[in-house]
């Protein structure tokens, strides 16, 4: 049964299975909807690679006639990074790919523009100064993989590379991705489906192959709540953070297109389940295992969570208000417990609300998706909400 929200819209019930140890969570999650605009969403948290909590409710499109259901997944934009960066930690711990070689040693087009000697982890850790393109970027050439990587390759960096970090949103994708490309001769995806994904049995794809779309969530705009404000403030931004947010400009409206679902995109268009989710960052919360299963080295596990630098970020500076620093591949939960009270938890948000993230020294894991997106980057509030509860209930 459902019962009225405090604006008169009904509260879906929700289904799954919730440890009555983390009530709390279920109380978070089911006051997400009644109290921070969800439509539909799902969370998993995993304690040690036991499956505590897998929660699913509400609706799966804006006109309220999709049931979200156990499998239903959604695009989860930059929480993507995270299992992009899973990837390419795997390279390095097969001997593959050595994280501070310069990347041109394994893709030498990118050595142009004083890039010679930058290396892998800068592009791991938002520091390559490549956080957008100079020159405009239209969607169907954001699609291509083979000529948005050439501009990357060309193209100078914004800023002194290794001095700070600056949110590369889109581009990640496409430069850590050609890097995994060059020495494996596959996409992330095909990757990602052959060497992770495929034998646990996660359900994760970069894209979204045709026949899966009758499952996927609809992506419903933020509701922002004056477009003039918004301007003004974009219009404050630096380029090299312009560039980043809006060099194409994206949104619910292209994520929720066949185009947008049929490219290759590592940085943005992860689709899953909050379950699939939840057990790609279990790799690291279980230091490299996953149910039983070697992923990582331990060390391999561990070095993902290295930081790089704390520091006002060239690109979200402004919207975070505070200094945040990356690790290879992820964001520390740091002083301001973006992902919950350790510093040194860490994990990835997407645009909109989604997150995943790992804690190893509470072996915990967690992955939340939705699909009436916030206005955030990252720590959106029913976000926040779960995760605290998360470790209230530890």
């Amino acid at each position: 049964m459902s019962e009225p929200d405090p604006a008169g819209a009904p509260v879906p019930s929700i289904e799954g299975h919730c440890d009555p140890r983390f009530a709390a969570v279920r109380d978070a999650f089911e006051a997400n909807f009644r109290t921070r605009d969800e439509l539909g969403a799902a969370v998993t948290v995993q304690v040690h690679g036991e499956t505590v909590v897998d929660l699913w409710g509400g609706w799966a499109d804006s006109a309220r006639t999709r049931r979200w259901e156990h499998d239903t997944v959604v695009n989860v934009w930059s929480t993507t990074k995270g299992v992009t960066a899973l990837c390419a930690h795997v390279l390095a711990d097969r001997g593959l790919l050595d994280l501070d070689a310069p990347v041109a040693s394994y893709w030498p087009e990118f050595g142009a523009a004083g890039k010679e000697r930058l290396p892998v982890r800068f592009l791991l850790s938002h520091r390559a100064g490549l956080s957008g393109l100079r020159e405009p970027l239209s969607l169907a050439e954001f699609y291509d993989w083979g000529l948005t990587t050439a501009r990357l390759a060309a193209t100078e960096p914004w800023w002194e590379p290794g001095t700070r970090s600056g949110y590369h949103a889109l581009t990640y994708g496409f430069l850590v991705g050609e890097v995994i490309r060059r020495v494996t001769g596959q996409l992330p995806g095909a990757f990602l489906r052959e060497e992770i994904t495929g034998p646990l049995g996660i359900d994760f794809t970069i894209g979204l192959p045709e026949k899966e779309a009758a499952r996927a969530a609809e992506l419903v705009h933020p509701r922002i709540t004056s477009s003039s404000d918004h301007a003004a403030a974009f219009a404050q931004l630096a380029p090299a953070a312009q560039a980043a947010l809006a060099n194409p400009s994206v949104g619910a409206t292209q994520a929720n297109s066949d185009a947008w679902r049929a490219a290759e995109l590592p940085a943005a268009n992860g689709h899953g389940t909050a379950r699939a989710v939840a057990r790609l960052y279990g790799v690291f919360a279980g230091r490299g295992r996953s149910e039983g299963r070697v992923v990582l080295s331990e060390r391999a596990a561990e070095r993902a969570r290295e930081g790089q630098g704390r520091c006002r970020d060239l690109v979200l500076g402004a919207g975070f208000g505070h200094e945040t620093e990356c690790a290879l591949g992820f964001w520390l939960s740091g002083p301001h417990a973006s992902y919950g009270p350790n510093p040194r938890a860490f994990g990835h948000d997407g645009f909109g609300g989604s997150c995943g993230m790992a804690d190893p020294e509470a072996g915990l894991s967690l992955g939340y998706v939705m699909n009436r997106m916030g206005p955030r980057i990252a720590d959106d509030p029913r976000k926040m909400a779960l995760v605290e509860a998360a470790y209230a209930s530890l």
